[in-house]
């Protein structure tokens, strides 16, 4: 049965499951090292770029070789960033759920008639976008993020308005937005090329771009869960203009669904060759399958998300297997909870992403891990690990001091309903300068 398996096809051995509110069960140490693992991680450890069938080899390991695997990840980790565990005060802004692509990973999306699951369609006005940056502005927050379906209705100009909007308002933030997927429609929708349009998000105050959209870069697995989406390569046409007009991304991998340790390697391998050649990820963000509200699992054609031991695995051996070109491995409270994001603080991730604010993507899947993780939760979590907590900027870079004193004691996030319609934005008074 689909449901029970691993990702090598073997019955499941834990009651874990991503997002959810069980706790993880670590793995037994029950099996030898061997030579043929030391020797992977040697070449790990000496800069070497790890062949696809060394990588399945290390996703495949258990007992002590999975042990091994998240002491050498750790101890890499230690020796690059040392024991600051860093993080971001952001707000997720999600402006839409109405999208007319069907992958079947996504509880998210809504047809524009569809109220079943978790909630009705909406589409957030340009001025409840700017509400919600002055809220985030005044808590702390360096950057917002912004993400949403593919609104039949939307082209490219609905991207630059987003963008003109939030730079009116507060100049002085971070926009972190738009998907690859976004970009490329975003383009498609005006006619231009992606560097064009690239340029132009750039001229209306576009920082970063989320390296979402990823899902698994191998088209074998996109065939499946996401057919009417990017192809890998369209994925990389994007971040790699991204990168070569300075703008720089993150790389994710959503994980545990139909595909095999053979695609998360060539994932793996992809996200590094990109990397040699242009710098340009800041982070590796490992993003284990939430599966509860999911089409493709209610309907029983995939897995129920990653084990923990290989949820715990992808952050190790991306530390292993990216070394020395990216830095930086995020792992996610969403996902893994508090009790997951301490065992991957030990197992070679180095950073614990994003407050959040509003979390809607994984929380539309079934996650029960919340929609906010203040500082001072954040905090409280990396000091119980004997680590040093450090707020970050986007780009890894130190945070002021007083966006630091503003994020600590935060007043509650003001609730109001999603559900309005786009219009165009009456600017108030910028907030930042």
């Amino acid at each position: 049965m689909t449901r029970a398996c691993d990702g090598a096809g073997f019955a499941r051995t834990d009651r874990w499951i991503a997002g959810a509110s069980n706790k993880p069960v670590c793995e037994p140490s029950t099996a030898l090292v061997h030579s043929e693992l030391d020797a992977i991680i040697s070449r790990a450890v000496a800069h070497q770029t790890l062949g696809e069938d060394e990588i399945v080899t290390l996703f495949a390991s258990r007992g002590d070789a999975y042990h091994a695997i998240c002491q050498a990840a750790d101890a890499m980790r230690a020796r690059r960033c040392g024991d600051d565990v860093t993080y971001v005060v952001t707000r997720n802004i999600n402006y839409t759920n109405i999208c007319y692509f069907r992958c079947k990973f996504c509880a998210f999306s809504k047809g524009k008639l569809s109220e079943n699951l978790r909630g009705r369609p909406y589409d957030l006005s340009l001025e409840e976008i700017q509400r919600r940056v002055v809220e985030a502005w005044d808590r702390g927050a360096v950057e917002v993020c912004l993400q949403g379906g593919i609104h039949p209705d939307y082209d490219g100009s609905t991207y630059l308005a987003i963008c003109r909007a939030i730079k009116n308002i507060c100049p002085g933030i971070h926009i972190h937005a738009f998907s690859p997927l976004e970009i490329w429609q975003g383009a498609r929708t005006l006619g231009i090329s992606v560097e064009k349009f690239l340029g132009e998000l750039i001229a209306v105050g576009l920082g970063s771009l989320p390296g979402t959209a990823a899902e698994i870069l191998d088209d074998e697995v996109r065939a499946v869960i996401c057919p009417d989406k990017l192809t890998t390569d369209q994925w990389f046409e994007v971040v790699e203009t991204a990168h070569r007009l300075g703008i720089r991304t993150t790389a994710t991998i959503m994980f545990g669904h139909v595909d095999r340790y053979r695609h998360w390697a060539r994932h793996l391998l992809r996200i590094r060759a990109l990397q040699s050649r242009t710098g340009g990820f800041t982070e590796f963000v490992p993003l284990p399958f939430v599966p509860m509200e999911t089409p493709i699992y209610l309907r029983g054609l995939s897995r129920l998300g990653p084990t923990f031991r290989e949820a715990v695995l992808m952050h190790a051996i991306a530390r292993l297997a990216l070394n020395p070109v990216l830095r930086n491995v995020q792992t996610s409270w969403v996902k893994m909870g508090s009790d997951g994001v301490a065992v991957c603080l030990a197992a070679g991730a180095n950073d614990l992403g994003g407050t959040l604010m509003n979390e809607s993507i994984t929380r539309a899947a079934g996650a029960l891990h919340g929609e906010e993780m203040a500082p001072e939760a954040m905090e409280e979590v990396i000091r119980s690990l004997g680590k040093q907590p450090r707020q970050r900027t986007t780009v890894y870079g130190d945070t002021a001091a007083e966006r630091v004193a503003a994020s600590f004691g935060a007043a509650p996030l003001v609730v109001t309903p999603p559900h309005s319609d786009r219009r165009a934005a009456s600017l108030p008074e910028s907030v930042s300068s």
